[in-house]
């Protein structure tokens, strides 16, 4: 019987050690599977961090150039008082003249207004050409004239703050 009895306790004990081993086994995979799920939270979070950076620069983007749809519309009724403006021809004393004059009185209220608002004109008579800023509708040869110089402004060009509204339409020397 003792020997009976020695030979269970081998058999448990045998039951036992790999019980141990696949337990060690469990606790390994377990380990592994837990280092695996904070990976994954680590870059759940910097995902989480990154989103929230990116819309806070899309809501900053989104203020700092509110008006510029405004601004891109209203363009078009600055060109029609420039138009209007050039059609005086500094005789004060006809009707036309008169009306001009007021309109003259409107169109710096408006251009004021834009500036302060950072609606820029882009400055390019007799500047080099820059295709940034600048679409050259027409070129040509003219004598003296540097080449790539902007020798006409066909329509003007606008900044609004520091992105580019409208591009200048110019005339460039060949």
């Amino acid at each position: 019987m003792n020997e009976a009895i020695k030979e269970e306790q081998v058999k448990i004990k045998e039951v036992k050690k790999p019980k141990k081993n696949k337990t060690n086994h469990e606790i390994e995979k377990l380990k592994e599977e837990n280092k695996t799920l904070q990976e994954r939270v680590l870059r759940l979070n910097a995902e989480m961090q990154n989103m929230s950076r990116r819309y806070e620069e899309t809501i900053s983007k989104l203020r700092k150039y509110d008006g510029e749809d405004f601004a891109k519309e209203i363009l078009p009724v600055l060109d029609n008082f420039e138009r209007a403006i050039k059609l005086d021809d500094n005789d004060l004393t006809d009707e036309l003249s008169k009306f001009l004059s007021g309109f003259k009185m409107i169109y710096t209220n408006f251009v004021s207004l834009l500036n302060a608002k950072e609606v820029k004109e882009i400055e390019c008579l007799g500047k080099e050409f820059d295709p940034n800023f600048m679409e050259a509708v027409l070129t040509s040869k003219e004598e003296g004239m540097p080449k790539n110089q902007v020798m006409e402004v066909l329509q003007k060009g606008y900044l609004y703050k520091d992105k580019l509204l409208r591009a200048a339409m110019v005339r460039v020397s060949e």
